[in-house]
């Protein structure tokens, strides 16, 4: 395995200040280490029971679609509110300073579906944690949670305590 955590970009101060902002264009530009990102993701899952990827916006969406594609099997994306154009059911969470809220199509899981939830990052867990939430609201079951990097220091994991998570690239913070 390369040392893909070498491919990503740290962006100090960005979006806010205090914020090391994780650029992971650096390694999506390269279609052999993407592709490798993508198999590594895979592995963990790969004999797994899945019937649907349900990926969060946005940068999750791009994993998550790859994913879907090489298990063969569903697609669903996780949207900030006023994105989706069918009927949605949301679920707040909160930031460090405010709250905020992702969306889901009401009809986009069935009872039992075998989810698995992808996305770019895992850092404080609260996006994640609302995405389970969501799940939970139309019976879907999580078989896991999938990030391409995982921000350990931040302790995104305390939220979702009970779940698989599977990370492939670590960094402090």
């Amino acid at each position: 395995m390369k040392n893909l955590a070498g491919y990503i970009r740290n962006i100090p101060d960005f979006p806010v200040k205090g914020i090391q902002f994780k650029d992971i264009t650096t390694l999506l530009k390269n279609g052999e280490l993407f592709a490798e990102a993508v198999d590594y993701l895979y592995d963990p899952f790969r004999d797994k029971e899945i019937d649907k990827i349900v990926a969060i916006e946005a940068r999750g969406l791009i994993f998550g679609a790859a994913l879907a594609y090489k298990l063969n099997v569903g697609f669903v994306p996780i949207r900030k509110p006023g994105k989706l154009p069918a009927e949605v059911v949301r679920e707040e969470y909160d930031l460090e300073y405010g709250k905020d809220s992702i969306e889901i199509h009401r009809d986009a899981i069935e009872a039992g579906d075998k989810i698995l939830i992808v996305d770019d990052l895992l850092a404080t867990g609260g996006t994640a944690a609302a995405c389970c939430r969501l799940i939970g609201k139309l019976d879907g079951e999580i078989v896991g949670l999938s990030f391409l990097i995982e921000l350990t220091e931040l302790n995104g994991r305390k939220l979702l305590k009970g779940y698989k998570v599977f990370s492939l690239i670590s960094f402090p913070f």
